[in-house]
């Protein structure tokens, strides 16, 4: 709530307010849907990041690390952390890459693939019940419309860090 003396700042103009509010209701839906996917996970003794890992090897089969890392977009020192959890568990193991010796795969055990075959049904389940709140047209809208949004701030990203680049190698 308000008190009378904190002021109330408008946004500068119509554009900045809809981002802005944009944000926040992407921010708090997908906090309120983590969190119910994080409740799920934990029952597990997995985290989100895990599961992801798991969850890519469970559906596409042996990955390259680097394949790993880029599916689930952590950094190459954070997936050898997370593997080497699972790992430890014997829910996952390295295999070399034949063909390049640097390379390794990521494999699911037949521990980790009875993980996944008890827990992912349930866990597709709960995604399934959060999304609930839109219907498959408006769940299909919506990806569609995210995607491009994702792809618009991706490359103005990218543009942003090459003029910074620009500026920083004239300056």
């Amino acid at each position: 709530m308000t008190s009378p003396s904190t002021p109330r700042r408008k946004a500068p103009d119509a554009a900045t307010a809809s981002a802005l509010k944009l944000f926040v209701v992407l921010a708090r839906a997908q906090r309120a849907i983590g969190e119910r996917m994080e409740a799920s996970l934990g029952a597990h003794g997995l985290t989100h990041t895990e599961f992801a890992i798991l969850e890519a090897l469970y559906h596409k089969g042996p990955l390259l690390l680097g394949e790993v890392q880029r599916k689930i977009l952590v950094s190459s020192g954070g997936i050898t952390f997370l593997v080497d959890k699972l790992a430890d568990r014997g829910l996952v193991e390295r295999r070399l890459c034949e063909s390049d010796r640097r390379a390794r795969y990521a494999v699911l055990t037949r521990k980790g693939e009875a993980l996944m075959s008890d827990i992912f049904p349930a866990h597709a389940e709960a995604i399934r019940e959060a999304m609930s709140g839109l219907s498959r047209a408006e769940q299909k809208q919506a990806t569609t419309l995210l995607k491009q949004l994702g792809l618009a701030a991706a490359t103005a990203a990218t543009a942003a860090a090459a003029d910074g680049s620009r500026r920083t190698a004239a300056g």
